[in-house]
Formats: structure tokens, C-alpha cells, sequence
């Protein structure tokens, strides 16, 4: 389908919403009751950094709700309040945050169910009100909406929207849109839905297996059984990576994905010749602004003198697995909580390994004198980050310094 002039016609739509309702302002007094710390702010206030008793907390100096998620939210706020009387419905979280999801349940706003692997829209009716997450939803999903004559409001990021150009620019010059995430990643999910042909890397090993094959060649079924999955319809690796433009889900490591878009750009170099790369290689940038300054934050964080490292944001939260990934390469312990509700009774946390399975650890917090690394993804309120500060003060039997 003609993505692109699919959009075009929605925009024009007098049932499709990109913005908000004219409740700014009791929406933004909303979430500040709601979502806003006067413990973190303070915090803030003082060069990131609290001691109360025997512990010191050290925030990383960039962290929590980055512009694209609080738009979503109040968004999706403003909508509940526009539409007072109508179904509400969201095709997926409108962001990887358990509290924010719940808070927008007791709202009545109804959550799609995936069913056998795949969203059930039956449920949704000719009239009802469908909220797009932060992330996006493929052109397939608005599609089907648009046709059952829902009213959509489209909250999605517009650094997502930006990756959407990028690979609507490649389709129209023919070429293999690479792009650096999760083939199964709701954002991906939509990116690929704009792309033409298209091919998802993981990460940077991933990446070189595909670069060796443009090189060399190869087993084309090991290259088709490895991204079975994360590929487009009928792709071809012999013929579809002559021609290749760089993309990513917006949330992935920074570095990662500069470092694949110049293995690719010297892949493309060493096979075509510096007259002929412009033709072959397609590369914008794409990368997150909150996601990069988040990440610095991290690095930055890590190297401070630190016991161990909290990092709070909901467990599908690819950002928030990224911050932990950077603790980890550090050699620093570290614990990923959706909540501050992961923590106690006691000296205990149940926590998400990176990569794997939750883990509980009794008497996580030593003894004596302790310093805590804390961050937080881009879709955690600060309440959250306040409620686990606190919960580890009170383990501690800490008393706040005057």
C-alpha cells in the first residue's frame, strides 16, 4: 500500500487527532499531583545528590519522563476528559509504565487484548474513541481503525514519526531499510509497516553477520532461518542488500547504533567505491534526543563511587533495560524494579534480570555506610523514583539530615 498517502489522509480526517483538546491546562495540574516528587525535585536541587543516616543516593542528572511519554499521557488524559461518555480504547500501553497504564484503567479507558499472538479489534465498534501509544502502531492497525470509523488520536512520539520518514525515504529510492531493534518491539513493529523491503539487526553481532554476507556471501537459509522473523516478505539477502539505508528503534543504545551505521557505511564503501556510496547508502540520524541524554546520564553516573545501582521502569521497557545494560558492563550490581512495590518485606527486592527471568535477593542493601546509583526510564514518574528512594531510607532505618 501507499503508506505514505494513506497518512496524508488521515491528517486530513476530521476523526484523526495529533494533538490535544484544549484541557492543557487542568490535565498538566493533573499529572503534576499525580506523577510530579517535591522529594526529587529537591533532590535536584542539590547537585543530584541526598544522605540521610549511613546512605547517600546519587540520581543520575538525566532520567524519568522525557518529553514524547508526557505528551502521550496528557494526551491521553486530555482525550478521557474530551470524550467524557464514549468507549475509550489504547492498542497498547501508551507507555511501558505499569502505574500509568493502571491509573488510566481506573479511568475507564480499555485496553486492547491480544488474543493467539495478535491484537483482537473486534471489540472495537463504529464511534469509539482508539488511542495510538507513544510508540506508534503500524499502518496496518490505523488502517483497519480508520475503516471501522473510529476517531483516532494518535499520541504517538514524533521522534518516532521521524524514523517513519527515514524509511519511507528509502522505500521510495528502492532501497533495504536496516534497522537497529527488537523485530518483536511495538515501535519496530510500526516502523517496518512504513518500510518497503526491510531487515532488523539486534545489535552489533547481528549487524556483522549481515555485513560479512554483502562481503562474501554465504548460507542464504542460515541467513533467512537467523531473521526468519525480522525481515520482510519475499526478502532476498543475495539481491535486497545492494541498496541499504540505516534506521533504529528510537530506544536503543546510542552507540550501538552509530556503530552499526558505520559498519554498514564502510561495508558498503569496501563493496561499491567511494564514486558509487551515495547511490548504495542511505544514512540520517534518527537517534532519540531523551534517549541519548539518558544514556550519557548513565554513563556519567557509573562513574561515581557507587555500592550498587537501582534502575526503575517497566520490565518491556527497552530504554530502561539499556540503562542497566550500562551497569552491568560496569561490573556494578545492579537491580531493575517496575516499582517501588519490588521492594521488602524487609531487606529483600524481587527484580528482572537483564535478559532473563525475576530473581529475588534477601539482604540486597549492606550493611554500614552505602552509596545508590538510582535512574529510572523514560516512561517512570518521579513518584515512582521518590517511592523507591524511600523504601530504601526506611530499610536502611534511615533519619533524614536537617
Amino acid at each position: 500500500m501507499d503508506t505514505k498517502a494513506f497518512k496524508r489522509s488521515l491528517n486530513h480526517s476530521d476523526k484523526y487527532f495529533r494533538q490535544g483538546f484544549g484541557h492543557g491546562d487542568d490535565v498538566a495540574g493533573q499529572m503534576k499531583t499525580e506523577y510530579n516528587s517535591g522529594l526529587i525535585q529537591d533532590i535536584r536541587d542539590r547537585n543530584y545528590t541526598v544522605t540521610r543516616g549511613d546512605v547517600t543516593i546519587k540520581l543520575a542528572q538525566s532520567f524519568g519522563f522525557c518529553w514524547g511519554v508526557e505528551r502521550a499521557v496528557a494526551m491521553a488524559y486530555e482525550t478521557r476528559q474530551h470524550f467524557p461518555t464514549e468507549r475509550i480504547w489504547i492498542t497498547n500501553e501508551i507507555i511501558h509504565n505499569p502505574s500509568v497504564n493502571q491509573r488510566l484503567k481506573d479511568m475507564a479507558v480499555e485496553f486492547i487484548d491480544v488474543v493467539d499472538g495478535s491484537k483482537d479489534f473486534s471489540v472495537v465498534g463504529a464511534g469509539d474513541v482508539v488511542i495510538l501509544p507513544a510508540f506508534g502502531a503500524s499502518v496496518q492497525e490505523m488502517q483497519l481503525l480508520n475503516d471501522k470509523g473510529c476517531t483516532i488520536v494518535d499520541t504517538t512520539c514524533p521522534w518516532v514519526s521521524k524514523v517513519w520518514n527515514t524509511v519511507e525515504k528509502h522505500k521510495r529510492k528502492d532501497h533495504t531499510s536496516i534497522i537497529h531493534g527488537k523485530y518483536n518491539h511495538e515501535e519496530t513493529v510500526a516502523t517496518s509497516s512504513f518500510a518497503g523491503k526491510y531487515l532488523v539487526v539486534l545489535n552489533l553481532a547481528q549487524a556483522q553477520y549481515v555485513s560479512d554476507y554483502i562481503l562474501g556471501g554465504g548460507d542464504r537459509d542460515e541467513f533467512m532461518s537467523k531473521f526468519a522473523n525480522a525481515c520482510s516478505a519475499g526478502f532476498d539477502p543475495d539481491t535486497d542488500l545492494d541498496y541499504i539505508g540505516i534506521a533504529n528503534q528510537t530506544t536503543m543504545l546510542k552507540g550501538e547504533t552509530e556503530q552499526i551505521g558505520k559498519l554498514f557505511e564502510h561495508t558498503m564503501l569496501k563493496k561499491f567505491g567511494p564514486q558509487a556510496l551515495g547511490d548504495h547508502f542511505l544514512s540520517f540520524n534518527t537517534i532519540c534526543d531523551a534517549t541519548q541524554e539518558r544514556q550519557d546520564a548513565m554513563f556519567d553516573l557509573v562513574n561515581e563511587k557507587l555500592d550498587l545501582i537501582v534502575v526503575i521502569g517497566g520490565y518491556n521497557s527497552s530504554n530502561t533495560t539499556h540503562l542497566q545494560e550500562i551497569a552491568i558492563e560496569r561490573n556494578i550490581p545492579s537491580y531493575h524494579i517496575d516499582s517501588a512495590s519490588r521492594i521488602g518485606p524487609g531487606n529483600r527486592i524481587e527484580h528482572k534480570q537483564l535478559h532473563g527471568d525475576m530473581a529475588v535477593t534477601e539482604s540486597w542493601l549492606p550493611d554500614g555506610p552505602i552509596t545508590v546509583g538510582v535512574t529510572s526510564g523514560a516512561s517512570t514518574p518521579d513518584r515512582s523514583v521518590e517511592e523507591t528512594i524511600e523504601h530504601i531510607f526506611a530499610i536502611k532505618g534511615a533519619i533524614a539530615v536537617v
